[in-house]
Formats: structure tokens, C-alpha cells, sequence
């Protein structure tokens, strides 16, 4: 087992910001250039959480395997906070490693002190956790929404800043669009997002939540959805040949059939139209042959 590491960086720089002679709140006050940029260590109870975390769920049995983690190895990368007032912090992104380090019965992290006003903090802590691969496809078009609207940013200007193809970008946030029954099944993975790209093109909410159900149901592909909804779309459009009807035969006429075909010695076959209308075949290879079967009809009349 690896022996636990204990958290020893920036221990002169945290007691620089206890001191409240040194009070840094913007990047022109003294001792400003020796805070920023740089790794100390913070009390996890200065810290408050960060009212615009995208994230809405943690995994409980995922942090605890971190908590071990940290138990044994330490927190390997920093969290980031700002600083709000002397000796008050507010998290900016690691709120997953934040949450660990408690469970881990830490009482201090590692972290990054950046001075950020409001917008700056929303800004950073939305395109940091834009960035993580285990966010569901929900939470990133909130985010990227957010961004459009709180910090006034463009598609084309979001583009640049997390470094997505503006369609990419666009593509998310019309997923926002979908009924939140259906968004919720997005979240907990009983739909991808292929799935809900091809149910935004269903304006009606009651029919998305029946091609909702149906697609659990049915454990129906993405391909399946996308011709479902151009059928619902122009359904008279349709390139899927009409269904004929297809004569069936019942048992007694499938018995009277093996019937003929072993008193008469030869192959018996018939085909039919949905109202039963058809024919009936009789094979024979030779005039002997036709002329038994010619004599066993006889016999059967």
C-alpha cells in the first residue's frame, strides 16, 4: 500500500493571506504577483461551493473511489478558487475533488487563487467543466447556453473560446429543445445523443414522448429513430413498399395438401392473394407420371 502523502505546498503563501495586513483582493495590491498563478494550501471551511457549477450530480461511488485515491496519494491537481474577502473562497472548478478531499476526512487542499469578479467566475467555471469527458450531453448544452446568454457571447465567439466547431455548439443547444421528460433520459442514459438530434425534429411533445417510450421499449437504434421521425414528418412520402396481404392457410389446408401430395406422388403447391383467390400447382416430369396422377384423382373422386 502506498504511503499517504500530506499536502505540504504553499504554506508561506496561505499564511501571506491570513494576514490581514495583507488583504489582496485585486491584481495591483501588494503582494498580489506572489499569490497569483501560484499553489497554496486552503482550509476547506474558507471555501464555499460555486453557485454556477453546470454540474448537477456527482456519482457518490465515484467520489469515494477518489477519496481512497486522495487518501493514499493526495490531491494530485489543484482546485481553482477566487478570492471573495479575506480568508473567504469560493470554488471555481474540482468541486468533484473538493467533495473527495471531505470524504477523505481532509482539512485542507491544494488550490489556485484567482481574483475574478461574477461573470469572470461563471465564465471559467462553465468552460472548465465543458471540457470534461463525463458530463452528459444536457448539462454541456446548459452550459453552453449559459454562456450565450450570461456572458453575452456568440455561437461563433463560444466557438473560439472552448474550441468546438460552432455546429457542434448548436447541435447541443437544440437538444434543449426536446420535452424535459425526454431530456431527463438523456441525462440518465437511456438515450444518447443521437437519439435526441433525431427527436428534435418532433415538435409535438406527446409524439416525442411516445417515440420516447417506444425507443426504450424497443431498444430502437438511432437509424430506426431517424426513420420513424421522417415518416412522422411525411408520412405520404414514405419509400417503404406497401404491405401486401398475404393469404394464410389454415391447418385443414395445409393437412388436405400433404394429403394430395402422397396419394398423388408428386409435389403439390398453391399460392393465394389475401382474399384467397389463387391457384393450385401440380408437378409431374412425364406423360406416365400425369397419367398416374390423372388415374389417382380418379380414384380419389
Amino acid at each position: 500500500m502506498a504511503k499517504k502523502s500530506k499536502q505540504v505546498l504553499g504554506r508561506g503563501l496561505s499564511a501571506l493571506l491570513n494576514d490581514p495586513e495583507n488583504d489582496i483582493r485585486t491584481a495591483s495590491d501588494r503582494n498580489a504577483d506572489k499569490v497569483l498563478g501560484n499553489i497554496m494550501e486552503l482550509e476547506l471551511n474558507q471555501i464555499e461551493m460555486n453557485p454556477f457549477q453546470p454540474r448537477t450530480s456527482f456519482n457518490e461511488d465515484t467520489l469515494k473511489e477518489l477519496a481512497q485515491s486522495i487518501k493514499e496519494l493526495g490531491i494530485i491537481q489543484p482546485i481553482t478558487v477566487r478570492k471573495l474577502e479575506f480568508n473567504k473562497y469560493q470554488l471555481v472548478s474540482g468541486e468533484r475533488r473538493y467533495r473527495a478531499a471531505k470524504y477523505a476526512g481532509l482539512t485542507a487542499v491544494p488550490a489556485f487563487v484567482r481574483l475574478a469578479n461574477d461573470q469572470e467566475s461563471l465564465e471559467m467555471a462553465l468552460v472548465e467543466n465543458i471540457q470534461r469527458q463525463d458530463l452528459d450531453p444536457i448539462e454541456i448544452a446548459l452550459s453552453y447556453e449559459r454562456l450565450i446568454e450570461e456572458i453575452q457571447l456568440t455561437q461563433e465567439q463560444l466557438s473560439d473560446r472552448v474550441g468546438k466547431k460552432r455546429s457542434t455548439i448548436s447541435n447541443y443547444i437544440r437538444l434543449l429543445k426536446l420535452d424535459p421528460i425526454v431530456q431527463s433520459g438523456m441525462r440518465d442514459g437511456f438515450l444518447t445523443m443521437g437519439h435526441g438530434r433525431a427527436m428534435i425534429n418532433v415538435e409535438d411533445s406527446k409524439q416525442q414522448l411516445e417515440l420516447y417510450e417506444k425507443i426504450i421499449d424497443q431498444n430502437l437504434s438511432v437509424r430506426a429513430v431517424e426513420r420513424i421521425v421522417k415518416n412522422l414528418k411525411n408520412p405520404s412520402s414514405s419509400t417503404a413498399p406497401a404491405k401486401k396481404e398475404v393469404f394464410m392457410p389454415t391447418p385443414f389446408v395445409k393437412n388436405k395438401i400433404k394429403t394430395l401430395e402422397s396419394v398423388l406422388g408428386t409435389q403439390v403447391s398453391f399460392t393465394a392473394n389475401g382474399s384467397g383467390r389463387g391457384s393450385l400447382k401440380i408437378t409431374f416430369e412425364s406423360q406416365e407420371k400425369l397419367e398416374h396422377i390423372l388415374n389417382s384423382i380418379e380414384g380419389v373422386s
